[in-house]
């Protein structure tokens, strides 16, 4: 059916000019039938002013309504007055141009003024039978005028109507800007964030080391610089992917991981060649098939703002522990994440939790308040149906996990086969900072600001 109203736009100016060389043609006609030139000449100008408050773009809809009501309205008393009536029509063509501007008024106006100029123009619709003969008053107050008034009650419905669908549409598309803003937003963060928290990591590292005395050696801060100019690539070329995004969305763009985790072992080794040893334990059952794109994404989200987390705020970790598995039964699994390290900063116990003052923005942010990881993480979870909570676990650390069910059984090994062993590269960590803070900046792999207990469970 839409292919029979998807008209170009040169075509729609066409038939908008052909209605209204018709219209003006009709509104000359009946001024014609009253005889009078300067009568005909009012009619012709109060009609066609009547048909230009219909035409014209909305910005210059109020002062042309209010000028047309106004012409209609002194058009009929003059016709009154100086007793030079039409013989046969009182103006149908400028009546039921009033009836749309009744309409139209209360579509595109501010609430007062709509009411204001609806019902100037009812107003005019009801004495426009005046420019009839005296005789026919009688039948035209017991006819016309209850069907004009019928007919400006459902041109007012129908304002009203167009108004409500109007502010509908216009939320709807502040929601999928908002909505898209957001997604943007989410982007940034886990694509280009991650890697460049990771060399802001590597000069914090060399500035701790050179203050405290202990300068890196050549080879040493070669390795340094090289990690660097790959997080820097690495950060460049997401960048790239979110423009490329922004100039097409139907494009590829910065997509997910597609439908695997293999991705994982690749984001723990380098996350590990620059931070804390980190171990990987990933269930067989995950990796022998594909997972929906939608919840492989999510899962790679969630470890990689968890480990972005550890650089950033996790002071003194020396191992980091990241556990992917099938949870839950047989009918109705899902895939648990689990990001855990042993961060002294971490290691209050439950009791210490409720003490604490949320402050979720403070964990996954800056250090100043003012991130959106976890909040960014929950809002993607909640897309899939899963949950994200963070927060300190006694005797363990500090724990970031996600709940992401999965849409029916997996296919793969029997749920009592082993899980792959933890995979910790060889790399050793950087350099410990010594005990004593250091006047000339912070730690290399975070701050130590604490950490408070959150749930972000949408």
């Amino acid at each position: 059916m839409k292919q029979y109203f998807d008209v170009p736009v040169s075509g729609r100016r066409i038939a908008a000019l052909c209605a209204a060389v018709l219209s003006l043609s009709a509104v000359v006609a009946e001024s014609i039938d009253t005889g009078s030139v300067w009568s005909a000449v009012a009619w012709t100008l109060s009609g066609a002013l009547v048909l230009a408050a219909v035409a014209v773009p909305r910005d210059r809809f109020g002062p042309a309504a209010l000028a047309a009501v106004a012409a209609s309205g002194l058009v009929t008393l003059l016709a009154a007055l100086t007793g030079v009536r039409a013989e046969h029509t009182f103006g149908v063509v400028e009546s039921c141009a009033l009836l749309l501007v009744v309409a139209r008024a209360l579509r595109l106006g501010p609430p007062l003024r709509a009411v204001a100029v609806a019902s100037g123009a009812v107003a005019a619709l009801t004495v426009i039978f005046l420019r009839l003969p005296s005789a026919e008053y009688s039948r035209a107050g017991s006819f016309a005028v209850p069907v004009l008034w019928c007919a400006a009650a459902l041109a007012a419905v129908l304002g009203l109507y167009l108004r409500l669908l109007d502010r509908f549409r216009e939320r709807e598309h502040e929601a999928a800007l908002q909505e898209q803003r957001l997604d943007y937003a989410r982007e940034l963060h886990d694509f280009v964030g991650h890697h460049v928290t990771a060399i802001i990591a590597q000069t914090k590292a060399v500035r701790f080391a050179t203050a405290a005395g202990r300068p890196p050696g050549p080879e040493e801060l070669d390795g340094m610089l090289a990690a660097v100019e790959e997080a820097g690539s690495q950060a460049m070329q997401s960048m790239r992917s979110m423009v490329a995004v922004l100039r097409d969305p139907r494009g590829a763009g910065a997509a997910g991981p597609g439908g695997g985790l293999a991705g994982l072992r690749t984001l723990t080794e380098r996350f590990s060649a620059s931070g804390p040893r980190t171990a990987l334990t990933l269930d067989p059952r995950l990796t022998a098939g594909e997972l929906p794109p939608g919840i492989a994404t999510t899962v790679h989200q969630v470890v990689r703002e968890a480990l972005t987390n550890v650089r950033k705020h996790a002071h003194g970790a020396h191992k980091v522990t990241v556990d992917v598995r099938v949870a839950g039964d047989t009918a109705r699994p899902v895939v648990r994440v689990s990001v855990c390290d042993d961060a002294e900063a971490a290691a209050g116990t439950a009791a210490e939790a409720p003490a604490r003052s949320p402050a979720p923005a403070r964990r996954a942010g800056t250090g100043t308040g003012s991130g959106y990881g976890l909040v960014g993480l929950a809002e993607r979870a909640a897309m899939v149906g899963g949950t994200v909570t963070a927060g300190p676990r006694a005797g363990v650390g500090w724990v970031v996990e996600a709940d992401i069910p999965l849409p029916g059984p997996l296919e793969g090994p029997a749920s009592g086969a082993p899980s792959d062993p933890p995979t910790a590269p060889p790399t050793a960590p950087p350099t410990a900072p010594p005990s004593g803070p250091s006047p000339s900046g912070p730690a290399p792999h975070g701050t130590d600001e604490p950490r408070a207990a959150d749930t972000l469970d949408p």
